[in-house]
This record gives C-alpha cells, structure tokens and sequence, in this order.
C-alpha cells in the first residue's frame, strides 16, 4: 500500500460522525482509509492485519485484482438498466452460482437481510401454493441465539433484546426453537410448517457449531414432515469453513440457500437465494422484486467470485490453514482462553472474563496492530480473509498471546 494521504486524523473524523451519524454501531476507534490484501490502513498510515474480513464479506481480500478488474471493466460498460430490462451479464451470473451450489435457479437481491426476507417470501407463497397451508396460517421454525439481520420481520424472531426492544410490533408466524436440538424441532413442525430457516453455524452467536449429524438430522425431519429446509449461508457460505457451503461437512441439500457477504466479493451488495425450481418456480412477475437486485455491476463481480470459487483455491485454503488456527488456539487454552470453537478459517474465542470483555480484548488486539471484532460477553470472532498466509495468521495468535498476557 502506498501512504496515506493525510487530510483529517482519525481521533477528527471520529468526532465528525458523532453529530450526523446514528448510533446503529459501535466501532472500534480505527479509521481505515486504505487497504490491500489481508492489510488495511489508517489515516495516518498505521497498519492492521484484518481478521474479521467484514463478517466474511472480504473472503477474497481487499481488492483482490481479480475482482477489481471485473468491477472495472463492467463500470466502463454498464452498471444498472433495473429488472425492467434484461441485462448482458445476469444469465452467465444465475448460471454460474446455480452450478457452484448445486441447485436449480437464482433469486438475485443485494443486501443479505434481503436474501433473507426474500427466502421467506418464497416459503410461504411455497407452502400456499403447493403444500395446501390455509391463506395466512404459514409458521416458519428458527433457532434462539439466530443472527438472519435487522429488518422488521427478521428481529421479530430475533432472541437478542437489544435487536428487538423498542422495534415492535413484530410480525407473527415464527416459532422458537433450541439451537441443536432436534426433539425440539421435531415438536414445533406441524402442518402449518413452511420451512425450518437455522445458520448452518451460527456466528452472531459466537460461532456455535451444532452436533455432528444435527444437519443432516434437520434435512431428514423436513423431508419427512414435507417442508422446507432454508439453510442462511450468508456468513459460513462460500469458502469460509472449508467447503464452499457449511451443510456440505454433512452432505446436506437444503431447499433454498441465502448467500450474501463475500458474493460481492467486498466491492458491493450481493445476495441471491439459490434453490430447486419446484419452490423458487413459485413466484410470479411482480411478486417480488429489487430495483438493484441483478444488476450488471453486481453480476459482473459475482461472476468473478464464482470463478474464484470454482478452482476449489480458497476452500483449500480455508480448511489447511483452519487446522493451524485451531492448533493456535488449543495452545491458548488455560491461558486465557476458557473455550473456542472453529472450522475451516473462522472461530469464536471465549476469552477468561478476568481478563476483560470482548470489547476491551478487541481493542487491545487493535493496538497490536490487529483487528477483530466482539460478540457477546468476553467473546470475540476471528474470520481473516482467505487469502492470509500462515504467517500473518501466526502473527495474529501472538498477538492474541499477548494480549491474553495482559490482566485488567
């Protein structure tokens, strides 16, 4: 990266967004002006290794040339005519995704949320129009402890009190169950069942992986009990665990997927919801839709992340170097580490509350010159880019070593 051009300095430019910014985040007291690869810069100059990866959004690094070009090349063509048109780069897109997944056809949209409202939409309409639910009786089965996003309808499931105090009235038709528990899954299906929606990991949550055969358990119950299984990839998805989808560690084929985040390869919004024709086929003309969603730009750039992702590179990555980062944090373990849990290039890390909170460890890691982010308590989340070597993911741990070092 080549230096920073100094204008305002960050503690400035902090103060700045406090008048004329919503507090809908809470960052930590960085402000990257710069980036490149697994590195990203501040305003004055100083470096940070990127472990968090914009919640997986940057799976591919920051500005990874390949994306970059695809991006550039489509700006100097065309980047948005809305769905009243057709547009030139969309077939090859919704072609390319559906093969990487494995399914039939692609329902395009930007932000993750939208995947998710959308493969909601879908489920329902699914269960009035083929499954026989009586108009407006549809339920949906989701976990406690479940992230799927903000809007309205998604916080009336949510179990986090911060996401849903003062946001009512909630939308109705969810039913609550334990996160891997299957009894209790069992229990909450009934004829008026739609869909069973869970994270196939859940990262909001800390990471929390189910039991081996959890998945393939839920697959089982849904087909038996003729609803769908609507598995949110948007943060495991596309080479963050090992496979390019987290429900392949059990051969799991739901019926819709959400994907989101690292689709837009980090440029843009990208999301799509990706299933069998017999369900996606429900919807109609009209009956949805996005202005944005589908756009040239976005399907240029997803088409190049579909092409990353199709030489197999990062998924490789993502489980060879998950094996280093596992081994890093055994070694921690007693030392400041209460617990963890990983796969592939992605781990929630229990810190020893006598050492301090998510927050504070966050912030001390920040001043080690590496970035991670919080969840709740003395959680936080690690999920570097894909691209990082072995060495800057070395170079983290040590660092979490020390920080761990340091009491109060």
């Amino acid at each position: 990266m080549t230096a920073a051009v100094r204008t305002r300095s960050s503690a400035d430019l902090i103060r700045a967004e406090e008048p004329v910014l919503a507090h809908n985040y809470h960052p930590l007291p960085v402000v990257v002006a710069r980036a490149e690869g697994t590195w990203v810069e501040d305003v004055e100059g100083r470096r940070y290794l990127d472990m968090l990866a914009g919640y997986s959004a940057l799976n591919f690094g920051h500005r990874h040339p390949a994306l970059i070009e695809a991006a550039h090349r489509q700006l100097d063509r065309l980047t948005l005519t809305s769905r009243a048109f057709h547009n030139d780069r969309l077939a090859e897109f919704a072609e390319g995704l559906a093969a990487l997944t494995g399914q039939d056809m692609v329902l395009p949209m930007n932000t993750g949320a939208e995947a998710v409202e959308s493969g909601i939409k879908v489920a329902r309409k699914w269960a009035y129009d083929v499954k026989g639910v009586p108009a407006d009786r549809a339920t949906i089965v989701v976990a406690a402890d479940n992230f799927h996003g903000r809007t309205t309808t998604i916080v009336s499931f949510s179990t986090d009190e911060t996401a849903r105090t003062g946001f009512g009235p909630f939308t109705p038709g969810f039913r609550i169950v334990p996160y891997n528990d299957l009894a209790a899954l069992e229990a909450a299906v009934d004829e008026t069942t739609a869909a069973v929606l869970l994270e196939p990991i859940q990262g909001e949550a800390g990471v929390v992986i189910p039991d081996e055969g959890y998945l393939a358990g839920v697959r089982e119950l849904t087909r038996r009990a003729g609803c769908l299984f609507v598995a949110d990839e948007i943060q495991s998805g596309l080479g963050r665990t090992g496979s390019t989808l987290a429900v392949e560690h059990e051969s799991v084929v739901p019926d819709l997927l959400l994907l989101g985040k690292a689709l837009g390869g980090g440029i843009l919004p990208v999301s799509a919801v990706v299933g069998r024709r017999d369900v996606l086929g429900v919807l109609g003309p009209g009956e949805h839709g996005s202005t944005f969603g589908g756009n040239p730009l976005a399907a240029a750039v997803g088409t190049a992340v579909v092409d990353l992702l199709g030489t197999g590179e990062f998924q490789r990555r993502a489980a060879e170097l998950g094996v280093l980062l596992r081994d890093g944090l055994t070694g921690l373990v007693g030392k400041g580490v209460v617990g963890f849990r990983a796969r592939g290039l992605w781990a929630g890390v229990d810190v020893d509350p006598a050492i301090g909170t998510g927050r504070e460890v966050s912030a001390r890691l920040m001043r080690e010159g590496v970035l991670v982010k919080d969840t709740h308590g003395s959680t936080i989340r690690l999920a570097p880019p894909l691209t990082i070597t072995g060495e800057e993911l070395q170079g983290a741990l040590g660092a979490l070593e020390r920080v761990l070092a340091q009491r109060g």
